[in-house]
């Protein structure tokens, strides 16, 4: 029986040969030796260390913000880049949704409630201090962070990528595929840090306005998922059957990755509009209790003023 003879692209894929997916290969499948991987243990390492300088200081830091951080934003990216899921993403679409959707909606909230910016200008004095305040409000983060930029980015990333050649591209070289990497975190983090994000970021509107764009993007996921689940064609041309695989049916398995993306969208957006009437609610009552203590204080000082004044 003559071997099997891999098609060049699968060659260059490097994915191929990797057995039928399953969670098993999430654990099994795993590569810690990547620039993925080392960013992520130098984020975690200077959050960690700003928490300390905080703390040998006597100042408090909340655990809830450096779990949201470390586990939530940088363990969920971690999750999906050196585990089995980056292992899969160049041989089932349906995996690369997953790392799509964690990568730019999941990492980034939970990084987003992590404040970093607020605990790097507590930690640092200085210049440092200075230059950091002095990007945060430059004129290129506020063009950014503007909300409507900001969403205008976040929804026509996944089009340009599924519906021009640039998929292709991010299978066939892997520099552009760890771009995309990048470019999923960043638009994440523009859309979702001025929407939830605790840091003192521009352009922040207020709490309906926020829910109001967190709607919008729901409808936006649905066509986007409906489009790949119903589309003749599969994305990325004939890659994926040029892998090979007797255990994989791309037609099927685009059809997995469309659902994934419809359904994760709509998942991710309900628990954002969950969070941000918490943080109404409790902005709230921090407003109510503000007013509260000024009434009592002019109270009084009223009170005080009333007998000086009263000659019996």
């Amino acid at each position: 029986m003559r071997p099997h003879v891999l098609p060049p692209l699968a060659a260059d894929g490097g994915d191929t040969g990797l057995p039928p997916f399953s969670p098993a290969a999430i654990f099994t499948e795993v590569n810690l030796v990547s620039l993925i991987a080392l960013g992520l243990l130098v984020s975690a390492a200077l959050y960690g260390y700003g928490v300390w300088r905080l703390r040998q200081r006597g100042d408090h830091w909340p655990a809830g913000r450096t779990a949201a951080f470390v586990a939530g934003g940088l363990g969920s990216i971690a999750a999906v880049t050196v585990t089995g899921i980056e292992a899969y993403d160049t041989t089932m679409i349906s995996v690369h949704m997953v790392q799509h959707m964690v990568l730019s909606m999941v990492g980034p909230i939970f990084l987003a409630l992590g404040a970093p910016t607020t605990l790097a200008l507590r930690v640092l004095h200085g210049p440092p201090r200075k230059t950091l305040l002095a990007f945060v409000h430059s004129r290129y983060v506020r063009v950014l962070t503007f909300p409507l930029v900001a969403f205008g980015l976040f929804i026509a990333n996944p089009f340009v990528l599924y519906f021009t050649g640039a998929y292709r591209q991010t299978l066939e070289h892997v520099w552009v595929h760890e771009f995309v990497h990048l470019h999923f975190i960043v638009t994440g983090c523009l859309f979702f840090w001025p929407l939830l994000g605790l840091d003192p970021l521009p352009n922040r509107w207020p709490y309906p306005g926020r829910a109001l764009l967190m709607v919008l993007s729901v409808p936006f996921h649905t066509v986007l998922g409906l489009t790949i689940m119903q589309s003749t064609e599969l994305l990325g041309g004939d890659w994926y059957p040029n892998l090979g695989l007797s255990w994989l049916d791309p037609k099927a398995d685009q059809v997995t990755a469309g659902g994934i993306l419809w359904a994760g969208g709509e998942i991710v957006s309900v628990t954002m509009l969950g969070i941000l009437v918490v943080q109404w609610v409790r902005q709230s009552e921090r407003e109510a209790r503000r007013i509260d203590r000024a009434l009592d204080r002019a109270e009084a000082a009223e009170n005080a003023v009333r007998p000086a004044a009263d000659p019996g």
